[in-house]
């Protein structure tokens, strides 16, 4: 016993001893990487170089060269602004580009390339697309459910859009579980990951070695070895600073079992692919169960490191057939990306292999899938994955959150760490507050980027006009992206309220009526709003020089 114990105790102290050595390899490699990829340095070298430039022309702007040098200059600028008049982007988003580019024409095109389209490569686009095209027929519809849905359920135009724009279908069975903290998710991620036999599947912004990282990897080590298929992505950027080179080389070092893709690698050489992040974050376990929300293996997400006072997160559980939406979502990536192929259809659950939800117990109670018509025909239920990408033109996560806020009639409450919106989602939110709806919007007090804090607070003024009501999470800092209507139905998921969530990065949500789920959320939204502070307008005070700043920060909104 004794013996055993030293041999624990070894393990333990070898595995520290590990883990320091990450840190500080970590540490070495984010010196340079904070100062080559942070925006805010690019950003600061770009304007640089337009003065340099204009520098140099004002030495010789009597002479022939220097004319025509500013000609060009100013001819580029032009072309620059028709180009984006004839855009795609939003009015809001065109007025401070061009802004950006009178200004700063060579700084500005710069930015605009980088940051502004956000369209990805030909070849990413043509491999997702590929990708998609042939994983999205293989999920099934259950056209009967369709129809229950569209003749009982309020919602059901929503649910067709998402089926039609985003290619996922929406169940009536299933059911959902709601997370009020990180941890409680945490907990029970590890349960089911221990149920596991088959597979699984992680997608990942951030992956960070700790104490939530660390035992679930172990985990999954332990699952590779007894059989399971094991496939994890994560986010280059999103890992940047946080897992060391040549990570996904490590993990599948591991065991024959787990394979693993760094999604959109990081190049020193700036491209516009650079803006498409992997912002999506769900866990997949045998295709019968999956989770997502604004959760990521940090120790902050759990309450293990408190950078910004206390983490407050949400998350979700979903079980039945709409897992499978989960799994299409997964494959469409690594199909894209992995030189080895999956086949979709072997990681897909059978309908007759899941469960349906009975609304007789608020969205708890399971039976079997005989009783889906009885189920269906008490209350309107609905349960709905869907994701977003920069690939097409077509903005479902915003759409998706325009059309609750615009259909809200009693209340509509929002939770979400930045508040960035352009003038079609303002306008919607201050619509609904006019017309009596209680609108409460809940951002974080304590900020993680102090330049979007500044931001999300420049954008609060019209909102408070209207009668919306912000409130700000005292204890910390707020990371939930959620959204509830009228206590009939919510979105939860990884899509932020600001524009490089809306327009740039591939997210993920779920829209559902789970009865349950829904009086969970409400209640810790509630519980939420006592622990938040009221803003009123005389709390945004502010001087001359802090209004000016403020007014140049929002035109450059769309690189924070």
């Amino acid at each position: 016993m004794a013996k055993k114990q030293a041999d624990k105790d070894i393990r333990k102290s070898m595995s520290e001893r590990h883990q320091r050595r990450v840190e500080k390899g970590l540490k070495k490699n984010r010196r340079y990487k904070r100062l080559i990829y942070n925006r805010f340095f690019l950003t600061l070298f770009m304007v640089l170089s337009q003065l340099v430039v204009y520098l140099l022309l004002s030495f010789h702007f009597y002479t022939e060269g220097g004319r025509i040098a500013l000609f060009i200059i100013d001819l580029f600028a032009i072309l620059m602004i028709l180009y984006i008049i004839n855009g795609n982007e939003k009015p809001s988003t065109k007025i401070s580009w061009m802004l950006m580019i009178l200004c700063l024409p060579i700084f500005g095109a710069s930015m605009y390339f980088l940051f502004g389209e956000g369209k990805p490569t030909r070849k990413m686009h043509r491999k997702i697309t590929e990708a998609k095209a042939e994983n999205l027929p293989l999920l099934q519809k259950d056209q009967a459910a369709v129809d229950r849905i569209a003749n009982s359920c309020p919602q059901a135009e929503i649910c067709r859009y998402i089926s039609n724009y985003g290619g996922y279908p929406v169940y009536d069975s299933g059911s959902v579980a709601y997370y009020p903290t990180g941890k409680e998710m945490y907990a029970e991620m590890l349960t089911e990951a221990e149920k596991a036999e088959k597979f699984i599947l992680v997608e990942y912004f951030i992956i960070e070695h700790g104490k939530m990282w660390t035992p679930f990897f172990n985990l999954l080590l332990q699952k590779a070895k007894a059989g399971v298929k094991i496939r994890i992505i994560f986010d280059d950027v999103g890992c940047l600073f946080t897992l060391p080179p040549k990570y996904e080389h490590y993990l599948e070092a591991q065991h024959p079992n787990i394979r693993c893709i760094r999604f959109n690698r990081v190049k020193p050489i700036f491209t516009t692919r650079m803006n498409n992040r992997d912002h999506r974050k769900f866990l997949i376990i045998d295709g019968k169960v999956a989770f997502t929300g604004g959760i990521n293996f940090a120790d902050e997400y759990i309450d293990e490191k408190r950078r910004f006072g206390y983490w407050k997160d949400t998350g979700v559980k979903i079980t039945g057939e709409c897992v499978n939406a989960f799994t299409g979502m997964f494959f469409n990536l690594w199909n894209a990306f992995k030189a080895e192929k999956e086949t979709l259809t072997e990681f897909l659950v059978a309908p007759e292999n899941n469960t349906v939800v009975s609304q007789n117990d608020g969205g708890r109670v399971e039976t079997n899938v005989e009783t889906k018509k009885d189920v269906a025909n008490k209350i309107p239920y609905f349960l709905q994955a869907y994701d977003d990408s920069p690939l097409d033109k077509e903005n479902v996560a915003e759409t998706v959150y325009l059309e609750l806020i615009n259909r809200s009639k009693n209340y509509l409450w929002i939770f979400t760490p930045y508040l960035i919106v352009d003038d079609f989602v303002r306008t919607a939110l201050v619509n609904a507050a006019k017309r009596g709806v209680d609108v409460r919007i809940v951002t974080p007090a304590v900020p993680d980027k102090k330049a979007v804090f500044r931001l999300t607070r420049a954008n609060y003024p019209p909102l408070l006009d209207a009668g919306v009501k912000i409130y700000e999470y005292t204890p910390g800092f707020i990371h939930a992206k959620s959204m509830l209507c009228d206590g009939e139905c919510a979105i939860v998921g990884t899509v932020n309220l600001d524009y490089r969530s809306l327009y740039l990065h591939f997210e993920n949500a779920v829209y559902f009526s789970d009865e349950q789920a829904i009086q969970d959320l409400k209640r810790d939204s509630e519980e939420t709003f006592t622990l938040s502070k009221p803003i009123q307008k005389s709390d945004l005070k502010n001087s001359f020089f802090g209004k000016l700043f403020d007014s140049v920060l929002r035109v450059f909104e769309t690189l924070l």
